[in-house]
């Protein structure tokens, strides 16, 4: 790796030495037992505090880690399937969690053994999600949530969830939410599958009926949630605009290959749009990785919303010229079998469903509409829209 400025020769050789240290004790058939020992001799998250998975070393040597566990044929955490754990809640936890928090919930969660989903979206509250109506009311040191939240990715078998609710309504709506750590086996959750349009239900419903969460897994000050959530989604957009990704991966890569391997599909005006689209995704590509190497030096910043809204735009675009390239062949459908998948491939399945499901990648993580919003108020500082309900209590506002 590229020595750095967050980087030395002498820091990269010695976290080399403790893998191989690691591997030479530790046997990685066993599974489960070999990643908790790798979260306790602080070699999962390097940037993190001593005793959560840490060493307190720079974020941008966490890659030296990762090289030399993957050059031995170690098992990973399956980062892919755990993205909100691993990408949005450990992040949160660790900034805004108390010491007995983070030590309870980040260790399974590296480790794979509690799956997250995020409790955000409502059906009245989804781009406006300040305006959400879910109620969390204190009882002793409980509280007890009422509401119904939508799009929810992975509810159908996750253990945990991030949980907004809102705990005053009598104050402007970004003022009255509160944070939660919910336990989806609680009683009172319910969870239901969500049809989409490439017949499979990745997304849920979830309905909360009087669920008691205790005050001990409330994240952040009481009034204070929405400040906390921003953590979150600035994460969030950064893990769905694509990870450190080598050149020509996810749906790009499969037209690629496809155009290399049928060259009777070929015709000049698909060449010049393969190539702006391949351009294009490589620049996006090359600056997320630049923005992953600045969080080196701090929390996310709004630049993130660029990049998943540069990912959406251009997933779509790709997958589009796929069904064109292949014609007719590309409008076959494999399988519209009712499912609940646990999450999103766009390589391994059917052009059709890589095109249908590519629709969503304008809605997850934030809207298009949304995130341009936030980059011209947060990024290049033109003035905000005008807002009427800014200082009006909540309760007193028209739904």
């Amino acid at each position: 790796m590229p020595v750095t400025a967050t980087t030395s020769v002498p820091d990269a050789e010695r976290l080399r030495a403790l893998v191989r240290d690691f591997l030479a004790t530790h046997d990685p058939r066993e599974r489960l037992r070999f990643l908790r020992a790798r979260f306790d001799a602080g070699l999962a998250w390097v940037h993190y505090p001593e005793g959560l998975g840490g060493l307190g070393l720079p974020r941008a040597l966490q890659s030296v880690v990762d090289e030399e566990f993957a050059a031995a044929g170690a098992p990973d955490n399956a980062p892919r399937r755990n993205l909100i754990g691993l990408g949005m809640v450990a992040p949160t936890i660790l900034r805004f969690g108390t010491e007995e928090q983070k030590r309870r919930f980040l260790r399974p969660l590296w480790t794979g053994e509690e799956a997250w989903c995020q409790l955000f979206s409502e059906p009245g509250a989804g781009s406006d999600l300040a305006a959400l109506a879910t109620r969390a009311v204190r009882d002793g040191d409980d509280w007890v949530v009422t509401g119904q939240k939508v799009w929810t990715s992975r509810a159908h078998e996750a253990d945990w969830a991030i949980l907004l609710a809102r705990t005053d309504p009598d104050v402007p709506k970004h003022r009255g939410l509160t944070y939660f750590l919910c336990d989806m086996h609680s009683p009172g959750v319910v969870v239901r599958p969500l049809r989409q349009a490439t017949g499979e239900a990745e997304f849920n419903e979830v309905f909360l009926n009087r669920v008691r969460i205790p005050d001990a897994h409330r994240l952040g000050a009481v009034g204070d949630g929405w400040r906390v959530a921003q953590t979150t989604l600035m994460n969030e957009r950064i893990a769905i605009g694509g990870g450190a990704a080598p050149r020509e991966t996810g749906a790009l890569g499969v037209v690629a290959r496809t155009w290399r391997e049928r060259p009777e599909l070929r015709t000049p005006g698909l060449h010049d749009e393969l190539l702006r689209l391949w351009v294009a995704w490589e620049v996006n590509r090359l600056t997320n990785e630049r923005i992953r190497q600045q969080l080196a030096n701090g929390q996310p910043g709004p630049e993130g919303s660029a990049v998943k809204l540069a990912f959406a735009r251009l997933n779509q675009r790709v997958t589009g010229l796929e069904l064109t390239l292949l014609a007719g062949e590309g409008l076959a459908y494999d399988d519209w079998t009712m499912r609940r998948p646990a999450g999103v491939d766009f390589t391994q399945r059917s052009p059709g469903y890589r095109y249908l499901r590519a629709k969503g990648n304008s809605i997850e993580g934030g809207t298009s509409e949304i995130l341009r919003n936030i980059i011209a108020e947060r990024v290049l500082g033109l003035p905000p829209e005008p807002r009427t309900d800014k200082d009006v209590p909540w309760k007193d506002l028209p739904r």
